[in-house]
């Protein structure tokens, strides 16, 4: 008989994890034309460095009671999941008292494909790729999300965000900021390294991998301890990390985007279905209601 660690195994190899191809989604009724930008998400889904896996328990099933329904053992950071204030500074907000008016809106998906790994992707950068206008909804496409997977390099040697980029969209008072990998900050500034006072390291081969393949320091060029993702969290900018689906169809264009976590008390993240959506016709308005 099988059980969740059976799905579990498939995950620990280090081959990237393709999201399958589904495309553009058109609602029959109001014409929207709706894209993926979420990870799969189930038992064994590649979970940080020191994190437990997420296990789905198959308790009740059909054929015993006619009916499926599922326990789940996970810690909230796995998969494309929302990361709001208090994750990173105590007395900001939740996702219980977040507004919801940020989980939607406008906004740009920017093209960074450009960057490799352990590259750093400053305010510069941003600003070449794109236009992001005041209240955006702000994605970041690296295509790192094709290297999904339970690897070295997926959670290691991604690239991130420096200080002075997440200065700039600060300024540009964004309802959320995406990107498509693990963390919004290099993996070298974050507690996979040795950092004096803070946990970790969770990935103690990383600076040697890193100084062996660069012949440079990692933690003189990473001194800082997330450094972007405490900026934005100060500043009360939730962050959605590992986006990913169709994010290529639509790199470089606007769109409406939605991302909604569960309302959670003191909740400092949350697994969400991240979806675009585009209005071909341009007709499409929200109801008035009553």
């Amino acid at each position: 008989m099988s059980s969740p660690f059976d799905v579990l195994e498939q995950f620990k190899n280090t081959s990237p994890l393709e999201d399958p191809y589904v495309g553009p989604v058109t609602d029959p009724y109001s014409g929207l034309v709706f894209y993926e930008l979420s990870h799969e998400w189930g038992t064994g889904v590649p979970s940080y460095p020191g994190d437990a896996d997420v296990i789905f328990d198959h308790g009740v099933k059909h054929a015993q009671f006619g009916v499926q329904a599922f326990k789940v053992r996970t810690n909230f950071h796995t998969g494309t999941h929302m990361i709001a204030p208090i994750h990173m500074k105590a007395r900001t907000e939740d996702l219980e008292t977040l507004d919801p008016a940020r989980y939607f809106g406008n906004g740009i998906i920017l093209d960074l494909r450009n960057k490799s790994n352990w590259d750093k992707i400053t305010a510069e950068d941003l600003k070449n790729a794109g236009d992001i206008k005041e209240g955006d909804i702000v994605a970041i496409n690296t295509g790192w999300h094709h290297k999904y997977s339970d690897s070295m390099e997926y959670f290691g040697e991604a690239p991130g965000l420096t200080l002075d980029a997440a200065e700039y969209l600060i300024s540009k008072n964004p309802k959320f900021v995406a990107i498509d990998t693990p963390y919004i900050d290099c993996p070298c500034a974050t507690n996979l390294t040795p950092h004096k006072g803070m946990p970790g390291p969770f990935m103690k081969r990383l600076v040697p991998i890193y100084e062996e393949k660069t012949g440079r320091n990692a933690l003189e060029d990473y001194p800082g301890f997330y450094p972007a993702a405490k900026a934005l969290a100060a500043a009360g900018i939730p962050v959605v990390a590992q986006m990913s689906g169709d994010v290529d169809e639509i790199t470089g264009k606007r769109a409406t985007m939605i991302a909604t976590p569960w309302k959670i008390h003191r909740g400092d993240a949350c697994p969400v279905r991240f979806v675009a959506m585009f209005d071909p016709s341009g007709e499409v308005r929200i109801d008035k209601g009553i």
